[in-house]
């Protein structure tokens, strides 16, 4: 046997017993999910007659604690018994209903329940795809319709627990929220689908949360540092970018006869189909910086776009908007070019009230309702 036949035998064997071993741990750790679940289950039923409202029944859970660790380890703390119940409380039958679906890895997870009681689990569906760890930031989430889109999105853009939580941290949902200014659109916004319908409004948020790149809140930075910083940690920017994202290049040349100019960032988005363009500003949105992006888009369409690509976008993102200059220039009725905020810190709850109410106000006046 050839040494190269011996090292294409050795990878596909290695393959195998990879596959097998992280199989076998997606079980092993779906299982005791749905055993926390189950001892949730069991809590709740016991103390509280399967009422939510009643009291923890602090002192049993405390001796539950002690026998459970001395049989079977850490795992047990009484912080963890009440994290089960709360698992079970969260996502009970009737709140669990809305999450059943019909794809392959439902009906793997199905299967790996069936070794339970099923008269026990005919209520809920518990998803093989998520970890304890998922499971306990979901548990976090308060808001039912933001919980089952962040659970959905997680899923379907097989988010690790770190990512999950940096999303829930940022108000991932929130802010897709607030970029929506029809009604109709943030009623279909708030039915928390695994996925976004494919149209360019649903991919672009305002605001963008950069607070991940550490740059300072004031102005002691550069274009050029805020651009450096996002390639430095594309990762990242990706993730905060959304769905089907893929870089294409930095500082790409347009050639206009004799002038020169250059897009900040160029993106790919397989979902949509489309380049995505992001152009990069420090201070307000101006008149001057949307002719720019609109001669970036048009020149895009006519060198770069073939017959199977969608129409080109373009983003400016900008510390701050000025939404006069926005209601009197082509962003308002262009579907290709848009303009975000972005900010460089965690936004709080009410910040973000404030954006989504703007955001409806400036809507309700456009269109006079």
């Amino acid at each position: 046997m050839k040494p190269e036949t011996t090292t294409h035998l050795y990878k596909q064997i290695h393959s195998i017993l990879h596959e097998a071993r992280q199989s076998a741990y997606r079980a092993v750790n779906f299982t005791m999910v749905v055993a926390y679940w189950e001892i949730g289950k069991r809590i709740v039923e016991h103390e509280q007659g399967g009422k939510a409202k009643a009291g923890y029944g602090e002192g049993l859970l405390k001796e539950l604690s002690q026998k459970l660790t001395a049989d079977f380890g850490k795992g047990f703390t009484l912080a963890n018994l009440k994290n089960f119940r709360q698992f079970y409380l969260t996502f009970s039958e009737e709140k669990s209903n809305a999450l059943r679906g019909k794809s392959e890895s439902d009906q793997k997870s199905y299967a790996l329940r069936s070794q339970f009681n099923e008269e026990n689990h005919k209520g809920h569906t518990l998803r093989a795809e998520l970890s304890w760890t998922h499971y306990r930031l979901l548990m976090r989430v308060e808001n039912e319709t933001a919980r089952n889109y962040y659970m959905n999105e997680a899923i379907a853009q097989n988010w690790s627990s770190r990512a999950l939580e940096r999303q829930i941290n940022s108000f991932y949902y929130e802010r897709i929220l607030s970029s929506k200014k029809d009604k109709a659109v943030i009623e279909e916004a708030q039915k928390a689908t695994a996925a976004l319908a494919a149209s360019p409004e649903d991919f672009i948020k305002d605001p963008y949360v950069l607070e991940f790149l550490n740059l300072p809140s004031g102005s002691g930075f550069l274009e050029r540092d805020l651009e450096a910083a996002i390639v430095q940690k594309l990762q990242q920017f990706l993730l905060e970018l959304g769905k089907g994202f893929s870089f294409v290049a930095q500082q790409k040349r347009i050639s206009a006869e004799d002038e020169h100019f250059y897009v900040d960032l160029v993106f790919y988005n397989y979902i949509l189909k489309c380049f995505v363009l992001i152009d990069l500003k420090l201070g307000k949105l101006t008149h001057q910086d949307i002719g720019q992006m609109d001669l970036y888009v048009r020149w895009f369409e006519e060198n770069m776009k073939t017959s199977t690509d969608n129409p080109t976008i373009g983003i400016i993102l900008c510390s701050e908007k000025n939404e006069t200059v926005v209601k009197y220039s082509v962003l308002k009725e262009s579907k290709q070019l848009f303009a975000s905020k972005y900010k460089l810190y965690l936004p709080t709850e009410a910040e973000l009230i404030k954006e989504v109410e703007q955001g409806l106000l400036h809507y309700r006046i456009e269109h006079k309702q």
